[in-house]
């Protein structure tokens, strides 16, 4: 797969069928479409392409608005590479692109990149203001001899999957489970291990302390069961998401008890997959009380399987 960042300054000769989105996640919705786009193009002896951004837009047009990520860039293109996509272009999203009229998007696609087809979800809006439009595409097909696919909405258990109810399943309701399968993969945060207070060492669950990026989206606070991974293996965990109230810690920590594991593992990577919500944070009225619901989580964890083919 060919990786590119550009902002309508290449010229590709291939012909291309492209996908158009933001595709935060890559949940079901989002793989319908981008199969399309790869079949279609398998057909006509072209090239698949996705047309998405490097940043969200609403971090350009009104930052206090934005959203929290759901997925990073480089897992984005992992997840599309394994489904046998041809091309992903990341553009940026800046104060110039924003001006784009929604016509001149869409003549930019066809100048620059061959397109030959253009396949979007049902409620696909683009161009300055968002005023670009379904009726705009159809209408300009006619013009620029593109092939125009509009993918239905999937549905889970009569709701429609998308970004924004996946970020609510996660942040608001803590439920990874319904996520997962939204996502069709585990959500997973990753990032360097830093120090802690080492108060779980104290009490014989030392845990790893993650640096993570602020700018993605974090489960509702909680116990969680997940899965760690670090130096390519797979190990069982038990994370926190919270405050520690039992120790009036006021800083948002994300903390994680790794079974069968003992390394000191400051300054390196891990990542955490997120399995199945155990329980809410809670505040104990000893450190005893805590070490017993501590052991009472591990043994939840002990009981379930470890998965390995969490990564796309």
């Amino acid at each position: 797969m060919i990786v590119i960042e550009d902002n309508f300054q290449k010229h590709l000769q291939n012909s291309t069928y492209v996908a158009l989105g933001s595709f935060d996640g890559l949940h079901m919705g989002h793989m319908k479409l981008i199969d399309k786009t790869i079949k279609l193009a398998k057909i006509n002896d072209a090239k698949s392409m996705v047309f998405t951004f490097k940043n969200h837009p609403r971090m350009v047009i009104n930052k206090e608005l934005a959203p929290k990520i759901i997925m990073d860039n480089k897992t984005k293109i992992n997840v599309l590479q394994s489904a046998g996509l041809d091309i992903i272009n990341f553009a940026s999203f800046d104060k110039e692109f924003m001006k784009i009229t929604p016509e001149r998007f869409i003549i930019n696609l066809v100048e620059h990149y061959n397109v030959k087809g253009i396949v979007i979800g049902f409620n696909y809006r683009f161009g300055y203001k968002n005023l670009g439009d379904l009726e705009l595409l159809k209408k300009m097909s006619k013009k620029y001899g593109y092939l125009l696919q509009v993918v239905e909405p999937v549905k889970l258990k009569n709701q429609i999957v998308s970004s924004s109810i996946i970020r609510n399943l996660i942040s608001e309701e803590g439920d990874v489970k319904t996520a997962r399968k939204m996502l069709t993969r585990p959500f997973m945060i990753e990032g360097n291990v830093i120090k802690g207070k080492q108060l779980g060492r104290k009490l014989g669950f030392p845990t790893v302390n993650l640096d993570y990026d602020k700018r993605f989206i974090l489960p509702r606070g909680g116990v969680y069961y997940t899965i760690v991974y670090y130096d390519g293996r797979p190990f069982r965990g038990i994370t926190n998401i919270g405050y520690n109230p039992t120790v009036h810690d006021n800083k948002l920590s994300v903390e994680t008890n790794i079974l069968d594991f003992n390394k000191i593992v400051y300054n390196e990577h891990i990542t955490i997959f997120f399995i199945d919500r155990i329980r809410d944070e809670k505040k104990f009225d000893s450190l005893e009380e805590l070490s017993a619901r501590l052991k009472k989580d591990k043994m939840y964890a002990v009981k379930h399987k470890l998965e390995i083919n969490l990564k796309n």
